[in-house]
Formats: C-alpha cells, sequence, structure tokens
C-alpha cells in the first residue's frame, strides 16, 4: 500500500482558452491534514472536483486511495468523501432521515444503515436534534450534520472545500476538532478553505496555488520563513534608556511615542539570546520584548499578489 492517500502529477484544467489549473503536483500522506490555499479563482475548487470524480481534468496522473479517479470512478467515491462549500443536508428531514437517505446512497441494508447512523448521531453529538428538521439546525448543526454524511460509507480520505464558511468561532472550533479526532483515527482530510488560521491549526502541510500553480509548499513554519519581516519589539523605560538602545543596536524601527525599537530577527533562540546579551553587555534594561514573526496571513498577500506581478 502507498503511503500517499492522493498524488497528482501534471495536473491541468482548461474551459477553452482559460486554464484553471496549470500543470500542478500534489502528495498527500495518509493519515494526515493537507490544505489547499489560494485567493478565489485560483482552482481550489476544481482541484477537489477532480480529485472526487465530479469532473475530469485535461491532463496528468492522479491516484486517490490508490485508485485512478479516471479509470476506477468507482472505487474512488467508495474510498472517500466529500463535503463541499454548500450544504448537501436535506432541510426537509431530519438529522437521522439524512443519515440513513446517505446510507441507502451508499448501498448499506436497512439494518446496517440505521446502526451507522445511529453511530454517527452518537459520534457527532447530534442526539438533541436528531428527530428534528435540518431547518431548524444552526450553521454549526449543519455543518456537522455535513460532515457525519460524508463519514457514512467510512471513508479513507475525506475532502473538506472550506467547510466553515459562516460559522462563528465556537462553532469553527467545534468542527477542528471533530478534524482533528478523525486523522487521529487514520483518515486523510483534504483542506480547502480561506480561513488562514485554520489551515495553520489544522494542517500538516500546506500548498498555495495562484493564477492555477502551486507556488509555495510546506509546513505553516516552512512557508512563514520565506516571508521576510520577523523582528524584535523591544520597549524601554524612558527616553534615556531607549537612546542608549538605539546607539547600541541601531535606530531601525524606533517608535518615540511607544519607547519601542524594532529590531530585524528570524524569531530563533539563538538570535534573540545575542541581542539581549548586547544589551546585558551595554548596561541597557528592557522593560519588556515581543517577538513577531510573519503569520500566514503574510504568506498569503506575499505569494498571491498578482497586482504586484502585473
Amino acid at each position: 500500500m502507498t503511503d500517499y492517500a492522493i498524488t497528482a502529477r501534471g495536473l491541468t484544467k482548461s474551459y477553452g482558452d482559460h486554464v484553471v489549473l496549470d500543470g500542478i503536483d500534489l502528495s498527500v500522506p495518509r493519515g494526515t491534514v493537507f490544505s489547499l490555499l489560494g485567493p478565489n479563482g485560483a482552482g481550489k475548487t476544481t482541484t477537489v472536483q477532480i480529485l472526487s470524480t465530479l469532473i475530469g481534468a485535461n491532463g496528468g496522473a492522479l491516484r486517490v486511495a490508490g485508485h485512478d479517479p479516471v479509470t476506477d470512478p468507482q472505487a474512488v467515491r467508495a474510498a472517500i468523501g466529500v463535503t463541499g462549500q454548500f450544504s448537501a443536508v436535506d432541510d426537509l428531514l431530519t438529522g437521522t432521515e439524512n443519515l440513513r437517505l446517505m446510507a441507502d446512497l451508499r448501498h448499506l441494508d436497512r439494518a446496517a444503515g440505521r446502526r451507522r447512523a445511529a453511530e454517527l448521531v452518537e459520534r457527532f453529538d447530534l442526539g438533541a436534534v436528531a428527530e428534528k428538521t435540518a431547518a431548524t439546525y444552526s450553521g454549526g448543526l449543519r455543518r456537522r450534520l455535513d460532515l457525519a454524511m460524508s463519514l457514512v460509507g467510512d471513508p479513507e480520505v475525506i475532502f473538506l472545500d472550506e467547510p466553515t464558511t459562516g460559522l462563528d468561532p465556537r462553532s469553527r472550533r467545534g468542527l477542528w476538532q471533530i478534524i482533528r479526532d478523525l486523522v487521529a483515527g487514520g483518515v486523510t482530510i483534504f483542506l480547502t478553505t480561506q480561513y488562514l488560521e485554520e489551515a495553520d491549526e489544522l494542517a500538516d502541510r500546506i500548498a498555495v496555488l495562484d493564477g492555477g500553480r502551486l507556488v509555495a509548499e510546506g509546513t505553516a513554519e516552512e512557508l512563514k520563513r520565506l516571508v521576510p519581516g520577523g523582528h524584535v519589539e523591544l520597549r524601554f523605560a524612558d527616553g534615556h534608556t531607549l537612546d542608549l538602545a538605539a546607539k547600541t543596536l541601531g535606530d531601525t524601527g524606533r517608535d518615540e511615542e511607544s519607547l519601542t525599537l524594532r529590531v530585524p530577527a528570524d524569531g530563533g533562540v539563538q538570535s534573540l539570546k545575542s541581542l539581549l546579551d548586547r544589551l546585558e553587555a551595554a548596561a541597557v534594561p528592557v522593560a519588556s520584548l515581543a517577538v513577531r514573526t510573519p503569520d500566514l496571513d503574510d504568506v498569503f498577500l506575499a505569494l498571491t499578489d498578482q497586482e504586484a506581478r502585473r
């Protein structure tokens, strides 16, 4: 069995003269969260649709859960679950009825379908609302039911296309925990999101898609190191001490009003220690300090600045 749940080599997709995906390569290890980031129109949803057999690619070699979506789409569909941007929940059915309907679509027999629905109601803490129609559910409950429905077939791989859009912070964090629990159980998650904090919290690896091409890939920390701008912010008790610090370290980033100096640094322990040693040697006391490093917002803006490249 391959160590990768998803692989793509040279994946392309065009609509007429409009190129949506321009030869992207992906490798997603089993039992991990892989997050695909990018601005609107970058090709994230198209990638999910191709990998989940909803549409075909124009070119490239693919494997999902060990199967080729082109030559064996049924095997791929049997091995995956999909939660799209828009809920697949039927508002006229109860939570339990939605789950049983999905079991029927998965061709589970009646007894097995009822057991699976009951298991998922308990697993997703839907017992209090399971017999109520989905039209009465909050956004967070609908998303939990939607994700539960994608698990009826016990998939190896789950595609989550912007699953927490529109959720309040509490509901979003509740869904994050469900995702972590799924991965701990061996499920592979392919996540697209507009919430960079979400990718930072959940993803083992992150790829940034822009204009149909992958412009970067790595862990969150690796991507953050691609962007300059890390610094240590030093605050001093008075203007005299600030002057002494500036003579020792230079005037870079000096702010008279807040009595601070911003000194470029990579955020590492050794560079911070070296900085403090210099101040101690010069007998300059520091009132407080803060280490500032680029976050995924900075990475996203730097790597997907289409206007700057035109």
